[in-house]
């Protein structure tokens, strides 16, 4: 029998209009209201996944861009994750739920308190994933600062919260009704912590955990982005070419980072991005794979309006069969983001916008390593031989939070993943540091 991994979720287009765009949109469920996330994450907690992770992003981008982003809703509307969290932790017992936080939005304080009470609701099932994101921060009147900067304010922020969540010494907490002493305030210290980023003062005014602080997962695969997993992650949410020896490499570049911030070698549950294509049969597996090699005009533009979306930045108005000239991106637009554009191409002179647009609408069989189309079987074979051959952890499932994309991809894997072994079949308690470090 193979070994247990870890699986969560990661709702991809954050609390924006799920389906839009797609058929199973005419379901008709309000994406404005909790009903749809809550059933599905009912699904998820059935199906033993560890978490929900809700992507973010709070701003809109540059005026210039701003139809670019609403137009097919790819990049707005959305609402605040951290609202729906509390819907989503009141209609499941086990599954944890890890909004999106920008430490460059929320004072240390605010965030300490907030997350602290989620924690205390929910039967200590709360995560939050840290990002860093530059731009966005210009709505929140916080100074721009550069790529690794953030990452230092967000090392900042971070030990300010866990400060806080600390600030309540062994023994404060006496809840004694039989002399109605609730807590010593002798044990309670008067933190402060000062950095070049916050000064912040404790105690915090929220009691202590029984079952972990809530757990931070964070996303960012560039050498300070590790550092920072390293440091202060339980999961790191890792987009990584799914390939033995660089899934390989990335786990243990966060194992060396975790071990040389002092922590244990398994400290932090690198949970790598998957996207499978689950049909019922070989034959279809080979159907849909052929049928990729020859894309739609219809298909490419999705595509396109999609990666304008993700780049900020209106590919729609450039001609296909030339090269993409690389000066259009701004300062604003990310290097993960313009890599991810280019693919397996080593620079835009090499391909025309069309090639590279075929290149990402192209296909292939699981079974065979070259993409991720396959039966429950063969999906499962995949994620069965990374967890012996690399060792990994596990993967995060990636999508809308909508009943008919979690059915699409758990409805034959669940059982198949069970059977081997491979996915829970219950969980063990702890809230969500039990999830994760419970195996």
């Amino acid at each position: 029998m193979s070994r247990l991994q870890h699986f969560g979720w990661f709702f991809s287009r954050g609390f924006g209009p799920q389906g839009w765009g797609h058929p199973y949109f005419d379901w008709g469920y309000r994406w404005t209201e909790p009903a749809l996330y809550q059933q599905s994450a009912r699904e998820l907690e059935q199906a033993g996944l560890d978490l929900v992770i809700i992507e973010d992003g709070p701003s809109l981008g540059s005026p210039e861009t701003l139809d670019l982003r609403v137009r097919k809703a790819y990049g707005g509307p959305k609402h605040d994750p951290v609202a729906l969290t509390s819907f989503l932790l009141a209609a499941t017992s086990h599954l944890g739920i890890a909004p999106t936080v920008n430490a460059g939005a929320w004072g240390p304080y605010l965030a300490a308190r907030h997350f602290a009470s989620l924690h205390h609701l929910s039967g200590h099932r709360v995560g939050v994933n840290v990002v860093t994101d530059v731009p966005s921060t210009r709505h929140y009147g916080v100074p721009r600062v550069t790529h690794d900067q953030a990452y230092d304010r967000a090392d900042e922020w971070l030990r300010a919260v866990r400060e806080l969540w600390h600030s309540w010494d062994d023994g404060a907490l006496v809840d004694d009704p039989s002399t109605w002493h609730y807590a010593d305030g002798s044990k309670l210290r008067r933190t402060r912590f000062e950095g070049e980023y916050f000064d912040v003062e404790g105690p915090l005014n929220a009691i202590p955990f029984t079952d972990g602080d809530p757990a931070i997962v964070s996303p960012g695969g560039s050498p300070k982005g590790i550092a920072f997993a390293g440091a202060h992650s339980d999961v790191q949410l890792a987009l990584a070419p799914l390939q033995l020896d660089r899934v390989r490499a990335y786990r243990q570049r966060v194992i060396d980072a975790a071990v040389a911030a002092g922590r244990p070698a398994g400290a932090v549950k690198t949970l790598f991005v998957f996207k499978p294509e689950i049909v019922a049969s070989d034959e279809e597996v080979e159907r849909v794979v052929r049928a990729s090699f020859d894309p739609s005009d219809e298909v490419l533009q999705a595509i396109l309006q999609g990666q304008s979306s993700d780049l900020e930045t209106d590919l729609t108005v450039l001609p296909l069969d030339r090269p993409v000239d690389p000066s259009i991106f701004g300062e604003h637009v990310s290097q993960g983001s313009i890599k991810g554009l280019l693919g397996t191409f080593d620079d835009f002179a090499s391909a025309t916008l069309r090639e590279l647009l075929v290149a990402k609408a192209r296909k292939g069989r699981i079974d065979e390593h070259a993409g991720f189309v396959g039966t429950a079987e063969q999906v499962a074979d995949f994620i069965e031989e990374f967890g012996e051959e690399a060792d990994n952890d596990g993967f995060i499932f990636s999508g809308d939070l909508h009943p008919v994309t979690v059915h699409r991809y758990l409805d034959e894997l669940v059982p198949v993943l069970r059977r081997r072994g491979i996915l829970r079949r219950e969980y063990g308690g702890g809230g969500i540091q039990g999830n994760l470090h419970g195996f």
